[in-house]
C-alpha cells in the first residue's frame, strides 16, 4: 500500500469516527444519587443534587406513598419488584413522590442510584439500559417523567420490549417508574377513535393500552379536597419554620387557590413559596 492510500484510510476513519463516535465510559455511578441519560452521543449527566421535598411532607397519598416505598425496598435489596406506574391528577406528587423514596431508601442504606429518561429520548433506552446493565454491582431506578404518547407516537413500543417482552429485557438490577396524567398513557379521545374507525378495532385499542398494562403497580393519585390542601401547607411551614397561626394561613391559602381555580400540592407548594418569601425564610 503506498503512502497516499493509507493516508486516505486514515482520513476515512477519522471521518467515520467524527460520524459515530465511540460511546462515552460508563460514569462514576458513585459520584452522584442521580443521573440524566442524553443520547446522541449517549451519556449520563450526573446530578449533584436531586430537587426533591421529604417523604413526610408528602400529604394524602398514604396508600401510595406505603406501596411504592414497600416496592423499592424490595428491589434494593434484591427482591422480586414490579416496575411502576403512578398515574392522575396533575400536581397531586406522582413525581415528588419517586424522588422522596429514592431519597428514604437510600436513607436506609441502600445504594440505590435514579437515572432519569426523557419520554423523546426512549428510543435509545435499549442502550441505556445495556450500560445500566453492566453495571451490576448497583441497582438503578430508571425514571421517566410526564410519560403520554400521541396517536402517530412509535416511541411507547420501545418501551413496551422493557417492561416485559423482548429477548433481552430490562437487566435485573434495574426497575422502572414512571408518571403520566393519563392511566393508558394516551388521551381517551384516541383510543375511542380506535374502536371507532380501527378495521379490526378491539385489537387496535389492545395494543395501544397494551403499554400500561405491562407495569405491575399503577398507582393512582386524585385532586384533593381543602383539608388536605390546608395539611400540605400547615406540613411544608412546619418543616422550614414558618410561623403563622392557622386563621391567617387558611385565609390566604384559600384566597391563592381561589385565584388559580383548583387544589393541588403543586399549588400548595406554590403558595407556600409566596408565603415563604414574604416571611424571609429561605428554601
Amino acid at each position: 500500500m503506498s503512502g497516499a492510500d493509507g493516508a486516505a484510510l486514515t482520513r476515512i476513519a477519522e471521518a467515520l469516527e467524527r460520524l459515530a463516535p465511540a460511546p462515552a465510559p460508563p460514569p462514576d455511578f458513585g459520584a452522584a444519587e442521580g443521573f440524566v441519560w442524553h443520547p446522541d452521543p449517549d451519556r449520563l449527566t450526573p446530578v449533584p443534587s436531586i430537587a426533591r421535598v421529604g417523604l413526610g411532607q408528602l400529604v394524602g397519598i398514604d396508600r401510595a406513598r406505603d406501596t411504592l416505598l414497600a416496592n423499592t425496598l424490595q428491589f434494593a435489596e434484591g427482591f422480586a419488584a414490579n416496575n411502576a406506574l403512578l398515574w392522575g391528577a396533575r400536581g397531586m406528587g406522582k413525581s415528588s413522590l419517586v424522588k422522596a423514596v429514592h431519597a428514604e431508601v437510600r436513607k436506609r442504606g441502600h445504594d440505590l442510584v435514579l437515572v432519569e429518561i426523557a419520554r423523546e429520548d426512549l428510543a435509545s433506552v435499549g442502550r441505556l439500559l445495556a450500560l445500566l446493565g453492566g453495571a451490576s454491582d448497583r441497582r438503578f431506578v430508571l425514571f421517566s417523567d410526564d410519560l403520554s404518547f400521541s396517536h402517530d407516537d412509535a416511541q411507547y413500543k420501545s418501551l413496551k420490549a422493557v417492561l416485559d417482552g423482548g429477548l433481552a429485557g430490562r437487566p435485573e438490577n434495574v426497575i422502572l417508574y414512571a408518571t403520566s396524567n393519563r392511566r393508558h398513557l394516551m388521551p381517551r379521545d384516541m383510543i375511542e377513535n380506535e374502536r371507532q374507525s380501527g378495521i379490526h378495532p378491539g385489537e387496535a385499542v389492545e395494543e395501544k393500552v397494551s403499554l400500561s398494562d405491562r407495569f405491575g403497580l399503577w398507582l393512582g393519585f386524585h385532586a384533593c379536597g381543602q383539608d388536605e390542601y390546608l395539611a400540605m401547607i400547615r406540613g411544608y411551614c412546619d418543616a422550614y419554620g414558618v410561623d403563622i397561626d392557622d386563621e391567617t394561613l387558611r385565609a390566604e391559602a384559600i384566597e391563592w387557590q381561589a385565584t388559580r381555580g383548583a387544589r393541588s400540592g403543586r399549588v400548595a407548594w406554590q403558595f407556600f413559596t409566596d408565603l415563604a418569601g414574604r416571611r424571609g425564610v429561605a428554601l
